[in-house]
């Protein structure tokens, strides 16, 4: 975990779904940025969907906002336990000021509802070029295994901008993981980034809660990511 840092952001992430997908990493490589590596587990590259909701934001010390629905695809690079975005849908139009250091925000109407046993998410992208339905129903707790760990312990996340890569420090709780069945999953999410469609069932994780989560400030990245990735299931 990065060292603690004024953060700019806190929040609690709140009923969140984790689809997560092996891949060729030939096949994500080509969509990173220079500089950027992307990162393996026992010889594949992953890409995670995960729609989840934000409360409690406070941003640089402002009121909380409203609770509002989030959801962004990601892929794992090398350099200090990283993620690289391709997208991040969201309700909330404060969050596109992100857009000016390359976060990849879009407007999106979504919705997480929960009846039973049973949470569904939806999303359109205002834009018209993504949108899904995924319908899960979560089980017990349930210990992490070792890729479950290496896909949620991240620490920072990069980003591109003005032909620079920037970095952001990113702390949370330990999570507390639990099974999730997928009762129904359609999207184009992925296709909108340039991913061919996923095969085979995801690795599925649910998460109820993480109280205590923070951002940290943006800075540009001073030196190039360490071309060799750590032992214990990475290639």
């Amino acid at each position: 975990m990065v060292a603690n840092r004024v953060p700019v952001l806190r929040a609690r992430w709140l009923t969140q779904t984790f689809l997560s997908w092996p891949y060729p990493p030939a096949t994500v490589q080509a969509l990173l940025p220079r500089g950027l590596v992307v990162d393996e587990f026992e010889g594949a590259a992953w890409v995670t969907f995960t729609p989840f909701l934000m409360a409690d934001v406070r941003v640089l010390g402002l009121p909380a906002l409203p609770t509002f629905a989030e959801t962004n695809l990601r892929t794992y690079v090398r350099g200090g336990d990283a993620v690289w975005f391709f997208s991040l849908d969201v309700t909330c139009p404060l969050l596109l000021a992100g857009r000016t250091l390359g976060v990849p925000y879009h407007l999106a109407d979504l919705r997480v509802s929960v009846t039973g046993d049973t949470v569904t998410y939806t999303g359109a992208r205002r834009t018209g070029d993504a949108g899904y339905r995924l319908v899960v129903r979560p089980g017990a707790p349930a210990g992490p295994t070792e890729l479950d760990g290496w896909l949620t312990s991240r620490w920072r996340a990069y980003s591109r901008r003005l032909g620079r890569l920037w970095e952001t420090p990113v702390g949370h709780e330990p999570w507390s993981p639990a099974g999730v069945s997928v009762a129904a999953l359609e999207q184009t999410v992925t296709r909108a980034a340039g991913l061919p469609a996923p095969r085979g069932e995801p690795v599925a994780l649910f998460s109820r809660s993480v109280d205590h989560a923070w951002v940290g400030a943006t800075r540009p990245v001073r030196s190039p990511t360490p071309p060799n990735p750590r032992q214990g299931g990475r290639t």
